[in-house]
């Protein structure tokens, strides 16, 4: 099935990442220790770690489903986009949120000085705000989502945007955006959520190059 073009990389990757995590988290036995709302922080770190992978794993089956084999849109009809919309703003919205109860639950378990860690926090907002400013001004939600996806034909002669962040790198949504995942961290002194937030910012790869960059060809050859 074209569903699972080039997934291969994507089950090696990810798997080598998780083993990565493993690692980590045996070398500091420190790493998982306290609890947020009565909740270990080992389990934050886990939902942590599994909601990108399930927000990837969902992204790849709607896309791939609906650019090959208009499944999203056979099985919802008309408000398959509006659907699937709603699912990928929840799951990316955990994102953040998973990292910052896991934050709050191993905070300060590495020091920084307090004013340090607002002025990196402040270098690490920037961009991502202007990322996201540059989105909704020039690129769309709604292509930001994947609507093209969805109406390949009406979008297969639509260029390239080149304007905001995107006039100095055409992979601004995963250099920039995903630097806001680290906040939590930085600000809150806790090595388990900046662990999380790296294993975001690098997974978020997989996905580009071997979901993204291969459907981007399909729709805009």
């Amino acid at each position: 099935m074209k569903i699972f073009n080039d997934q291969l990389w994507h089950v090696v990757l990810l798997t080598l990442l998780l083993l990565g995590l493993y690692f980590v988290v045996q070398i500091d036995k420190n790493l998982l220790r306290g609890e947020f709302w009565g909740i270990s922080t080992f389990t934050w770190f886990s939902v942590a770690v599994f909601t990108p992978i399930v927000h990837q794993l969902y992204v790849l089956i709607c896309w791939r489903s609906e650019l090959y084999y208009n499944g999203v849109s056979g099985l919802l009809g008309k408000n398959a986009f509006l659907v699937y919309k709603i699912g990928f703003a929840l799951l990316i919205l955990l994102r953040p949120l998973t990292i910052l109860a896991l934050a709050v639950s191993s905070a300060c378990s590495f020091y920084i000085n307090t004013y340090l860690s607002y002025l990196l926090s402040l270098l690490l907002f920037l961009p991502s705000v202007y990322l996201f400013y540059s989105v909704k001004k020039y690129f769309g939600m709604d292509r930001a989502f994947g609507i093209d996806h969805f109406y390949p034909e009406k979008f297969k002669n639509v260029p390239m945007v080149k304007k905001g962040i995107f006039k100095y790198t055409s992979n601004g949504m995963y250099i920039y955006g995903f630097l806001i995942l680290w906040i939590p961290g930085v600000l809150l002194q806790s090595k388990a959520a900046l662990v999380v937030a790296l294993f975001n910012h690098l997974y978020i790869w997989v996905h580009y190059y071997f979901t993204e960059l291969p459907d981007i060809k399909e729709i805009y050859k």
